[in-house]
């Protein structure tokens, strides 16, 4: 009997939506159908049961089934990129099925970790501990519930039951403490937490810098849902809330503030806005757009100090100007939680360092997520800390599935913009080709290197997205339309046409 499933892959952030069609936005990031790629696979329940299984070597996914998928359902390569996938039967590999496995970190990173230990050791011991209380969350969705787009419980990653379901214990406490040659985890200065394998993927904290007036009240970083609950309380409109920082979360937030009647000014050090994801041309596009929803910007804005009594009243540039404000929310970047790692003896740079195998200098402890480095890269975005968490719970109970990168890609969500980047947008030598295109509502922007796209930006129409991060992803040739003298709108035909 054959049963076919079609799937559809968010090429932003990874979710995977089954039906007939893609949903109108991705539950998760907020993506638009357009960013969603179909995956169809037919399979016979009675070939499953005795079916091979494959292994994508750049993600992890595992697919049952006679031959390998066309491409992976998770990360959307090839199915040259799958090989043979064997769990060995001995008494080791039987051990390693009952292990006591303590995954620090209920973000994306830790629970992606979790559900492949429990789908590869269904008797493995799994305990998260996370700093938080509450469900794990997709911090992700954070400026979507601040715009009033999704409530509270759609935040969560699963509900409770799926825990329990699952036989994995949800514990809040903080980490004190970590013991590699014993073993053992101090939470909360005195509780002491055993393991076989550790998984480290308590992702990172906001960055505040050292801005004299930064811990008057109503100055507030958007890192955690209990962040984002008290930004909501002060909400009211005419509100009058400073931004600093332009970047991907600050303009998400400044959106958000927008649908709320908040008066925003967003103050960018830099001279344009997402200065990591976009070129010059694609940050002023994106300017004139916020410009319209009623927020004002400011570049090169440098920060001098944030005044008020007890509370703030007003953001003082190093030019004299003072800004008023009633709210201030720092945007200034993250920084990955590497405290007490670097006590613990684990090799430190920005990140906890990790191999291909994502396993630290330390043999039973894997790091996944935005506290790990892989190949001197902090990724700090959601598909490869999805990734990563797959990989890392799978080599924790005797896999061994290699990470070896991917392209960094991002979009943006509540400001009513469609935009997409992904991988090298500023290039930095003359081996570089660029091509661009802007008219009044698109504006595309594709980088090449040794005939391989490289990098692209899609602004106002992202209907390429899908097709340009598999281009990039698979490193294929480009070198038919590179020779034939084209410009943006020639080669965004060729993606097009696959």
């Amino acid at each position: 009997m054959q049963t076919n499933e079609t799937s559809f892959l968010c090429t932003l952030c990874g979710y995977i939506h089954k039906g007939a069609a893609p949903p109108d936005s991705c539950p998760v990031c907020g993506a638009t159908s357009e960013l969603f790629e179909i995956q169809d696979e037919s399979k016979s329940s009675n070939q499953e049961t005795a079916a091979s299984q494959w292994i994508c070597t750049v993600c992890g996914y595992i697919h049952s089934g006679p031959t390998p998928p066309e491409t992976c359902p998770v990360c959307g390569v090839g199915s040259d990129q799958f090989k043979p996938y064997t769990q060995d039967a001995s008494p080791d590999s039987q051990a390693l099925q009952n292990l006591s496995i303590v995954i620090l970190g209920a973000g994306i990173a830790g629970i992606s970790a979790a559900e492949s230990i429990r789908g590869a050791a269904p008797a493995a011991k799994i305990t998260i501990v996370s700093n938080e209380p509450g469900l794990p969350y997709f911090r992700l969705s954070l400026t979507r519930y601040l715009a009033g787009e999704i409530a509270s419980n759609e935040l969560y990653i699963h509900p409770e039951q799926w825990y329990r379901d699952n036989n994995i214990e949800l514990r809040a406490a903080e980490l004190t403490g970590l013991d590699p040659e014993q073993k053992q985890l101090t939470l909360n200065q005195e509780d002491i937490l055993t393991y076989d394998r550790l998984i480290l993927a308590m992702g990172t904290h906001a960055f505040i810098p050292p801005i004299p007036g930064a811990e008057l009240e109503n100055v507030t970083p958007l890192r955690s849902l209990r962040d984002a609950d008290f930004i909501l309380d002060q909400i009211r409109p005419g509100l009058r809330c400073v931004i600093i920082g332009g970047g991907v979360l600050g303009l998400e937030a400044a959106g958000s503030l927008a649908k709320h009647d908040v008066n925003v000014t967003v103050l960018e050090g830099f001279s344009w806005l997402m200065s990591q994801q976009l070129n010059r041309a694609g940050g002023d596009f994106l300017a004139d757009h916020i410009k319209k929803l009623g927020i004002s910007i400011r570049t090169y804005a440098r920060i001098s100090s944030i005044e008020g009594a007890k509370q703030v009243n007003s953001v003082v540039l190093e030019n004299g100007d003072h800004i008023p404000a009633d709210l201030v929310i720092i945007s200034a970047g993250v920084r990955p939680n590497t405290s007490v790692p670097l006590q613990a003896n684990l090799t430190v740079n920005r990140g906890v360092i990790v191999d291909d195998y994502l396993r630290t200098n330390s043999e039973d402890i894997f790091a996944a997520g935005d506290l790990s480095e892989h190949r001197g890269v902090c990724y700090g975005l959601w598909t490869p800390a999805q990734l990563q968490g797959k990989i890392a719970g799978l080599n924790a109970v005797g896999g061994q599935m290699e990470f070896s990168g991917i392209p960094r890609s991002n979009g943006l969500k509540v400001l009513n913009f469609d935009l997409f980047s992904i991988g090298k947008v500023n290039p930095d030598g003359a081996d570089h080709m660029t091509f661009e295109d802007r008219e009044n509502s698109h504006y595309r922007y594709f980088v090449f290197r040794d005939a391989q796209l490289v990098g692209a930006v899609l602004m106002g129409d992202t209907s390429l997205a899908a097709s340009v991060k598999r281009l990039i992803e698979t490193k294929a040739s480009c070198a038919d339309i590179l020779n034939d003298n084209p410009d943006a709108g020639k080669i965004a035909a060729f993606i097009k046409a696959g």
